[in-house]
């Protein structure tokens, strides 16, 4: 019975289970030695003082989540089914990306990095670098997407940093002004990496089913 059971237990469910409990650890020796409180490790996010707070920001984060999610998923399915397609190595670089910027949103890797001496701008100066090195090497694979929606979302979120940076200066800060382009940007960014998954899936599985025919 329970070797059975064993069985039933893929390696990866044994090594994903045994490399967050490493990381953890490592966590909380950090938090033990540097940070004032273990227990910050879980602090639960602040409850919003009235039914809508924070509400389009978290609709915005769920928005981030889902192309890395999507991406990585559908390169697992691909490199099974197809592993020498081209676009292959594309999904695998985005779900990465996006990735990135996920945690980015969901951890404010670029106010954290502030307690360090780190300047907002400069890390935005690293992910606008990032972000030019990403599209320079799969260009060719956007070329064969509906990329006008990636371009309408990035000018969107860029408008947003705009707005956010100018109004700091001037000491005028408005969170609807920069939070509606945001919001967009993530509808748009969403869409565009579901849209390309969903059309990579559907043309792998054409050729699949010619080709048995």
């Amino acid at each position: 019975m329970k070797f059975t059971l064993l069985k039933k237990i893929p390696h990866i469910f044994i090594l994903c289970n045994i490399l967050s409990l490493i990381l953890m650890l490592l966590i909380i020796l950090y938090a033990k030695h540097f940070e004032p409180s273990i227990d910050g490790l879980f602090i639960p996010p602040a409850t919003p003082p009235y039914p809508t707070g924070g509400l389009l920001t978290h609709t915005f984060q769920i928005l981030c989540s889902i192309p890395p999610v999507v991406c990585g998923f559908t390169f697992t399915l691909l490199r099974r089914i197809e592993p020498k397609n081209k676009s292959n190595f594309f999904l695998l670089g985005s779900a990465i990306f996006t990735g990135g910027f996920l945690l980015n949103e969901i951890y404010r890797i670029h106010i954290i990095l502030l307690y360090f001496n780190v300047s907002k701008m400069s890390t935005i100066q690293v992910y606008g670098v990032i972000l030019l090195a990403y599209v320079l090497m799969f260009w060719n694979n956007f070329k064969a997407t509906p990329y006008g929606m990636i371009i309408f979302g990035v000018f969107l979120l860029f408008l947003a940093v705009l707005i956010d940076s100018i109004s700091a200066r001037l000491s005028f800060h408005s969170l609807l002004t920069e939070g509606i382009p945001k919001l967009f940007f993530g509808i748009n960014y969403a869409l565009y990496f579901w849209l390309v998954c969903y059309q990579q899936i559907v043309i792998i599985f054409q050729n699949n089913s010619q080709k048995v025919r």
